[in-house]
């Protein structure tokens, strides 16, 4: 169960709620909207807005309602503790409109958002934002005293001593100024401020220590007066409340010097008066200040009135002086041995209402059942071998053989080797090392040995030699010339197979960047094509002629576009369609430009300089090297730019780091 409440966060005021509120919706969201924007992509901008506020203003607000201790679920010393100290119904309001706020501004939100879906224009929608906005604010406005309220208790409850109620715990109470702090700065390191006045300690005090490898804690009271409850202050409430509530061992400390300022009657008074918040707890009345007065020196009356507490009360009187610290150890371990022994008994007793009376050690004793043997008692049985075992004695000549004496014999450690099947118990001790597993499969090979398999083993062999002598088998030789004729026939098939799938991964290889027939390949001489017609029993005469003179014509016709002088100029006036065609051709047949030479220069004989040629292909290849070595692109490749997710590179920038932008 939670103890502390030190990690509680920070209540803001109202007018820093507002603050965290709406920077935090202006930093998160978008600020840019135009009327010339579809009315539907403004309305979702402004409702964006008022749920965003909604839920920045309710997650705030649960966080508050999560961080404070809801009475009902804590232990009962906390509940009374906290209503001392701050009220219980002051604090359940506070925490109560808190959350009222809350379910008030996710209906504001709710029936905003309604109206601007139904919104006409700009204007509109940023008039119904603003008001639903301004209605969250003055929600807020109203909680301006509790959110002050919720910060004090915070800071207070982080103040608190951490008390764990089902611990181990020392409860030191009493009148005040009679020694009660002083005893818990002895016997733990809490740093308690002690004066010689009254009402020193205002609140509670917690030390610890160690007792038999056992954490205890020892809680210092205020103290208490002699008067009815309802006249008890906050401070004097907080003992009474540590008292009522913890199970612990009561430290009931008496001042029998009187210099407290309070008289041995009162004193007792005040044990009877709190004697029913001591109900089924441990208590000790402890007198301190002995070095002053001790109780055999109070007057006989005084005394009686202490016999009588201790006798009916079942109650044990120590004595202790924090000034000389004679007997505050003493007092440590009487309290923490009698409170060990009663929580013990406790855990015993404890159990559920079907166990046996004796609690839950009953309950577990009767789950035991302890078998006894049937057929009389059974006595301890040695075997002979081992009651003449005699005492091994190193220097006795007739000791039994161990097997450190071997290995001493043997070379000694690292060189001898333990033999595990020297000992084997077989019918042979010539078995022991043969290589025959024990265990195979998970059965014992023992079990499957035939005494008579050598017999066996020959009559079998004389039988398949018989069988062989009258031919019922083949030879062998026959049999291996079947196989390896077969083998061989299998291998020239796996080659013929290699073979083709290497041709055509090489055709594949080579085919990938270039035509299927290369154009070596579709060029063909006159004399193929004449043979090729011949063979097929066709005239090539006619064929023959014709290529002829395409080939002269090809050949002798100037690089212009003008007839050759000696056509005739009549014969193209005749039909125009005609020498349309032929202009037609002699474009096709003679290529207007030369890429790979033109732009060289010629050189003596009208001829294209070869030089000039290589020297242009050796500086073309010299301006790629750098581009290439640098791996960039050049000027033929595509360049495809980069493509932004917009809502990470437009818009308002958020918090944190721009330096990745």
């Amino acid at each position: 169960m939670k103890t502390t409440w030190k990690d509680i966060a920070p209540v803001p005021t109202h007018q820093e709620f507002l603050d965290i509120v709406l920077s935090r919706t202006q930093r998160q969201l978008p600020t840019q909207i135009r009327a010339g924007f579809k009315i539907s992509r403004i309305r979702g901008f402004y409702t964006r807005k008022v749920k965003y506020t909604q839920e920045t203003f309710c997650e705030k607000f649960q966080h508050i309602l999560d961080g404070f201790p809801r009475l009902v679920d804590i232990h009962p010393f906390h509940k009374d503790l906290m209503n001392t100290l701050y009220d219980a119904d002051h604090f359940r309001i506070a925490l109560g409109q808190v959350s009222t706020a809350k379910h008030l501004i996710e209906t504001v939100s709710r029936d905003y958002v309604r109206l601007i879906k139904y919104a006409q224009s700009l204007f509109q929608c940023k008039q119904l934002k603003k008001a639903a906005l301004g209605r969250m604010a003055t929600i807020t406005r109203r909680l301006k005293d509790p959110l002050v309220y919720l910060e004090q208790v915070r800071q207070h409850l982080g103040r608190l001593p951490s008390i764990d109620p089902n611990t181990r715990t020392l409860l030191i109470c009493g009148y005040p100024n009679v020694g009660k702090s002083s005893f818990l700065r002895n016997i733990t390191r809490a740093d308690v401020d002690v004066q010689p006045y009254a009402f020193t300690t205002k609140s509670l005090f917690v030390g610890h220590f160690d007792y038999k490898y056992l954490r205890f804690q020892a809680i210092d009271t205020p103290g208490i007066l002699d008067h009815p409850l309802e006249e008890m202050n906050t401070i004097e409430m907080q003992s009474i409340t540590a008292v009522a509530h913890l199970r612990s061992a009561i430290l009931y400390f008496m001042d029998l010097s009187e210099q407290c300022g309070y008289s041995v009657g009162d004193q007792i008074k005040l044990f009877h008066s709190i004697k029913p918040l001591f109900a089924n707890k441990i208590v000790f009345i402890v007198v301190n200040k002995i070095d002053v007065r001790r109780p055999a020196d109070l007057e006989p009356e005084y005394q009686e009135q202490l016999q009588e507490i201790l006798k009916a009360e079942d109650v044990e009187l120590l004595e202790t002086s924090c000034t000389t610290t004679e007997g505050v150890t003493a007092v440590k371990n009487a309290a923490c041995d009698k409170l060990l022994a009663e929580r013990v008994a406790q855990k015993l007793k404890s159990g559920s209402a079907s166990a046996a009376p004796s609690g839950r050690l009953g309950d577990v004793l009767s789950r035991i059942h302890v078998a006894q043997p049937m057929g009389g008692v059974r006595e301890t049985f040695i075997p002979e071998a081992v009651k003449n075992l005699s005492k091994y004695d190193k220097n006795d000549p007739n000791r039994r053989r161990l097997e450190r004496d071997i290995e001493e014999e043997n070379g000694g450690a690292g060189v001898y080797s333990f033999d595990m099947q020297r000992d084997y118990d077989l019918a042979d001790k010539d078995w022991n090392h043969d290589k025959i597993p024990e265990v195979w499969n998970g059965k014992n090979i023992y079990d499957f040995v035939d005494p008579d398999i050598e017999t066996k083993l020959a009559a079998l062999e004389e039988e398949e030699e018989k069988l062989e002598a009258d031919g019922y088998y083949e030879s062998d030789e026959s049999v291996e010339d079947a196989e390896d004729a077969d083998n061989r026939m299998k291998a020239d098939l796996i080659r013929e197979k290699r073979v083709l799938m290497r041709n055509d991964a090489k055709m594949r290889k080579s085919l990938k960047n270039r035509a299927q027939i290369p154009r070596s390949a579709k060029a063909k001489k006159l004399s193929e094509m004449t043979r090729g017609l011949d063979s097929a029993g066709y005239d090539n005469d006619a064929a023959g002629s014709r290529v002829r003179k395409q080939t002269q014509a090809r050949s002798s016709r100037p690089i212009t576009r003008e007839p050759t002088a000696d056509a005739d100029a009549m014969d193209v006036d005749d039909n125009p369609h005609k020498a349309l065609a032929r202009a037609k051709s002699r474009a096709r047949n003679n290529p207007v430009t030369d890429r790979l030479n033109d732009g060289i220069t010629n050189g003596s004989h009208g001829v294209t300089s070869f030089n000039n040629r290589d020297k242009a292909e050796r500086m073309l290849k010299l301006s790629q090297k750098k581009m290439q070595r640098q791996a960039r692109a050049g000027e033929a490749d595509r360049h495809t730019t980069a493509s932004l997710a917009k809502h990470l590179f437009s818009g308002k920038r958020g918090m944190g780091k721009t330096d990745r932008r």
